[in-house]
């Protein structure tokens, strides 16, 4: 299987980091071909709304999207990869996820596979409410099909995360697959 993981923070050490290489790990142990796209480095401005891609492109926006929509047509799989700044997605993931509008209909009839990764500092149990949600939607919306999430609280800093369950289960997540 062809995965293509969406890494949207800012920090390349950080804990949603650390948590994607271990799934990456695990997944290409398993026998799949891993790519990364650092969506928080990648030049992607956010969709204007103007609707003139007609949902299936080209977009008028001339930025790195030109190679990703390409990545992610010919995967198999998304992973999306985010710290939880503020009880959602990085606004750099979100950018990204918000052109999907230009390929909207080619990156439904493709039924891929999904999940989600994120680490938070917070470890209340709503803390991920709204991520999970945003993701559910995503996935009910483009015919996804989730094959699960690993939502790490109490993952604020590398070394909490090193200590966590949550690395293993990253790595179980990618294994599994």
């Amino acid at each position: 299987m062809k995965i293509l993981v969406l890494e949207g923070s800012p920090n390349r050490n950080g804990s949603s980091h650390r948590l994607a290489a271990e799934f990456i790990r695990g997944a290409e142990e398993a026998g799949h071909t891993v790519s990364v796209i650092e969506a928080a480095h990648a030049r992607v401005h956010p969709c204007m709304g103007c609707v003139r891609c007609g949902y299936e492109g080209p977009c008028v926006q001339k930025d790195d999207m030109e190679t990703i929509r390409p990545a992610i047509l010919s995967s198999d799989m998304l992973v999306f990869v985010t710290p939880l700044y503020y009880y959602g997605m990085s606004a750099q993931l979100k950018a990204l996820v918000d052109r999907f509008c230009a390929f909207n209909a080619s990156l439904a009839s493709r039924h891929l596979q999904s999940a989600l990764i994120a680490a938070a500092w917070n470890s209340d149990g709503w803390t991920f409410d709204a991520l999970r949600a945003h993701y559910q939607t995503l996935v009910r919306y483009l015919s996804f099909r989730d094959r699960g999430m690993i939502l790490g609280r109490g993952c604020g800093t590398p070394a909490m995360t090193e200590r966590s369950e949550y690395m293993r289960k990253a790595y179980e997540l990618g294994r599994s697959l």
